[in-house]
């Protein structure tokens, strides 16, 4: 917890983010720790708490309401209870839970002046996350895991075993509340964690979590630098105008392809759209291979993407200045005109 605030610049007031779990209890007991304080490394701090209520589960307000009686005893202050609704967002509950549950931890922080959020996810979760980005076929930056801090969130036991918070609760002599989602077969990380990584454990030997962490360590490292790279080759290739969002066809096709995908999707990012899965990205590409113009390829959110042959414009354009069919050719000889467009576009849902 320390290193993570000292870290994080020493955050003057911290929010604790806790289900009542043991790992978000255990997480609470030590940042009520530095909040009895006042400091961390002399640095003033106060702690905050916060307990969404997602009402997926009978009785959830009973525990939430317990959760933050056993909150303002270990002497964070203030804590609140938010309650979500939990809309389904096409991406399945666990998800859309975890889309309700941050929006409401970062409305709390706002409201009570919080610069940093604090979320008690473990080695444990970090391998499991890693183990379902592989599954899932995904790319470096799932497989890469979570990070220790991304903005205001901070994760502080990413290098504990989660049956260390156990102990940490058995010590500080908490009851920690558990969740019966986290052993239900019907959610891909239930399974996870209850049927595959005690297998792997089993039949490749312990270290398995450990290893699996170490290498979302190591992939968060590659992914920053290429998402760094693509973000600069984006923003040198990037044109605009009349609504539309254009990158140079012969640039993109020399790029390596670990940046061509990237800046496929950030142009695609840029006009709305959604994070394309490989299969649409992949399409997309394919519009650099193709002659003359081609697509559209439909991505997420809305975005169709083109290849706009410039040969194909240049033998049209002296056409419709009243040049004649002879002179166009002379004008613009298609061998001088190689390089095309990838056009985006956002279009509107039809209302049907």
């Amino acid at each position: 917890m320390q290193n993570a605030l000292a870290a994080a610049g020493y955050p003057s007031k911290v929010l604790v983010a806790c289900s009542g779990g043991p790992d978000s209890l255990a997480l609470a007991a030590i940042a009520g720790y530095f909040g009895r304080r006042g400091h961390v490394d002399g640095h003033p701090v106060s702690v905050a708490g916060v307990v969404v209520d997602h009402q997926l589960q009978a009785g959830s307000a009973e525990v939430a309401a317990r959760t933050a009686s056993v909150l303002r005893e270990l002497g964070l202050s203030p804590v609140e209870v938010r309650t979500v609704d939990v809309a389904s967002t096409g991406f399945g509950p666990e998800a859309a839970a975890r889309d309700a549950r941050h929006a409401a931890l970062e409305s709390a922080a706002d409201d009570l002046g919080c610069d940093a959020i604090l979320l008690g996810h473990t080695l444990d979760d970090q391998a499991e996350q890693v183990l379902l980005g592989l599954a899932r076929g995904s790319g470096t930056r799932s497989l890469a895991g979570m990070r220790p801090a991304r903005g205001r969130l901070l994760r502080p036991f990413l290098g504990l075993r989660r049956e260390e918070t156990v102990e940490i609760c058995e010590v500080e002599e908490l009851e920690p509340w558990h969740d019966p989602s986290n052993s239900d077969p019907v959610f891909a990380r239930s399974r996870t964690r209850v049927e595959v990584m005690p297998v792997l454990e089993e039949k490749l030997g312990p270290g398995v979590a450990e290893s699996l962490a170490r290498t979302a360590a190591i992939l968060q490292q590659d992914a920053d630098f290429l998402e760094d790279l693509a973000n600069e080759t984006y923003l040198s290739l990037v044109q605009r105008e009349e609504g539309v969002t254009w990158l140079p066809e012969g640039a993109v096709r020399e790029l390596p392809a670990a940046l061509r995908f990237r800046v496929i999707a950030k142009a695609a990012a840029d006009v709305g759209g959604q994070q394309p899965g490989y299969g649409r990205l992949q399409a997309a590409e394919a519009l650099l291979r193709r002659q003359g113009s081609a697509g559209p390829v439909q991505l997420p959110g809305h975005v169709s993407v083109s290849r706009l042959s410039l040969s194909d414009l240049a033998q049209e354009r002296p056409i419709a200045t009243g040049a004649s069919t002879g002179d166009s050719a002379k004008a613009v000889p298609r061998e001088a005109a190689r390089c095309g467009k990838l056009v985006f576009r956002h279009q509107k849902p039809s209302q049907q």
